[in-house]
């Protein structure tokens, strides 16, 4: 990884005599005039990582979910070694609200820089242990977009924004294990679910995807919500959601799939062709985690 700073550091206002008397005290006016631009720029040059640590949620009960054994590269665009990093800032935020981190994606205009991923997950409720499977992401290509977090304007939690467009060569779903994560296809898989030539990002009047992130949630206009609440009964919940949007509407996305498949050994397989919608927004959302 290599990373550069871009903070603005504050100004100084070293008022020293011919006689070096010191250091003098700054007016109030002097530091109301300082304006802070911190934030980081970094790129990532030749990164992989893996290994087989599990994270787990655990509910207030016995139940639980994991994901492990994660494994994660990324190529990289020799010709532009650091002209478009990832850059995090810390902006100042809309009347009312806390100030923001904002971590914006490279552009990545060429779709030189492409990632793959894969990790294994699975359940622990009621008694019974469910391996999921691996979910392996191949030739993943990030074009601008990225996150946001602060405080909520109510309550506790975290409130965050997320702006995606993206390509995925292909999203495939594989209860037996991962296998070769180099192969769409690989011979010793036996059972799978894939999603080929996968693209979400914004929209324009007609439906057609744009070079351009879909605004899924916004801190300011249509802010998401993680935090833990309790229920009408007394009940304590994990929530994830997205808040009504503000009177500019919810942002409209598009989402294409070239081809959807299923692999099996005992049913054969089956291909149900290519998919679209056109144009959908989420206007709110809602998910609580029973424990």
């Amino acid at each position: 990884m290599r990373m550069r700073s871009h903070c603005a550091w504050f100004a100084l206002a070293l008022a020293c005599s011919a006689h070096a008397d010191g250091l003098q005290p700054l007016s109030d006016d002097a530091l109301s005039s300082v304006q802070g631009r911190d934030g980081v720029s970094f790129d990532l040059s030749g990164f992989s990582m893996s290994g087989d640590a599990r994270f787990t949620y655990h509910a207030p009960s016995t139940a639980s979910a994991w994901i492990g054994s994660l494994q994660a590269t990324r190529s990289d665009d020799p010709a532009n070694p650091f002209g478009d990093p990832y850059r995090i800032d810390v902006v100042k935020g809309a009347p009312g609200m806390a100030d923001v981190i904002n971590l914006a994606f490279p552009e990545n205009t060429n779709g030189a820089k492409k990632w793959q991923a894969a990790f294994n997950w699975g359940v622990n409720a009621n008694g019974i242990a469910f391996d999921g499977g691996s979910v392996v992401l191949r030739d993943a290509v990030f074009y601008g977009g990225g996150f946001q977090w602060t405080t909520p304007r109510v309550n506790d939690g975290i409130a965050f924004g997320l702006g995606l467009r993206v390509d995925v060569g292909d999203l495939l779903l594989r209860p037996r294990g991962r296998d070769d994560i180099s192969q769409a296809e690989p011979a010793g898989v036996t059972e799978q679910m894939h999603f080929r030539g996968l693209r979400i990002g914004a929209v324009d009047s007609n439906g057609n995807i744009l070079n351009a992130p879909w605004r899924i949630a916004d801190v300011a206009s249509q802010p998401g919500i993680f935090n833990a609440i309790t229920d009408e009964a007394g009940n304590p919940r994990l929530r994830i959601g997205i808040d009504w949007p503000d009177a500019n509407g919810a942002s409209a996305g598009g989402l294409q799939i070239d081809k959807l498949s299923f692999r099996s050994d005992a049913t054969g397989n089956v291909d149900l062709g290519s998919s679209r919608i056109g144009s959908m927004q989420i206007q709110y959302l809602d998910i609580r985690f029973k424990p």
